[in-house]
């Protein structure tokens, strides 16, 4: 799941500031709350999630290598690293870079 994750940042950091603002900054995101939703729900069972914030554009990359890290530390088997890992290549195919 690294390497997926790390390669979406890095395209994300590489790509210009208009394709951020065209929807690959949102994408990745939509991804971070996703991942870190998931985590949460696996750390506080029955807890309502928390919101990660859009603290901007550019960093979108940051925010989902945090959110990633933070699920790889509580996935429990292969599987739910496969699926985590289709969903950042997913996300990464949808924002474009």
């Amino acid at each position: 799941m690294t390497q997926a994750v790390d390669h979406f940042a890095d395209r994300l950091r590489a790509a210009p500031q208009s394709r951020l603002q065209r929807g690959a900054a949102a994408e990745a995101l939509a991804l971070a709350r996703e991942l870190a939703r998931w985590a949460q729900r696996v750390e506080e069972p029955g807890s309502e999630p928390r919101e990660m914030p859009d603290a901007g554009m550019f960093a979108a990359a940051d925010q989902i290598l945090v959110a990633a890290h933070d699920l790889e530390l509580v996935l429990r088997s292969d599987g739910e690293v496969t699926e985590a890992v289709k969903l950042v290549e997913e996300a990464r195919r949808r924002a474009g870079v």
